[in-house]
C-alpha cells in the first residue's frame, strides 16, 4: 500500500503534472487517503470476536499482584 502511495506521488508530480495539474492533484489526494483507510481496515475486528462479553473481565481478583487472567491461578512461590 505504501508503495502505491509513493508511486502515485512520484507519477503525479514527475509526469502527470506536465499534462494536467488537476489530475496530479487528484492523484495526490487519492495517495493521501490510502494510508488512513488501510489502517482502519487493518484494525477491523473479526465478526466472531466477542471482546465485550469476555467472562475474564468479571474476575474480582484481576488487579491483585501476581494474578493473571490468562493463566490458571497458582500458589505464590517462596523466594
Amino acid at each position: 500500500m505504501m508503495g502505491v502511495c509513493l508511486g502515485l506521488f512520484v507519477l503525479a508530480w514527475g509526469v502527470v503534472r506536465f499534462f494536467s495539474v488537476g489530475a496530479a492533484i487528484g492523484m495526490c489526494v487519492v495517495a493521501m487517503v490510502i494510508p488512513p483507510a488501510a489502517a482502519v481496515f487493518a484494525n477491523k475486528r473479526d465478526p466472531d470476536d466477542d471482546w465485550w462479553n469476555d467472562p475474564r473481565w468479571d474476575d474480582p481478583k484481576w488487579d491483585e499482584p501476581g494474578h493473571d487472567r490468562d493463566r490458571p491461578d497458582h500458589e505464590p512461590r517462596d523466594s
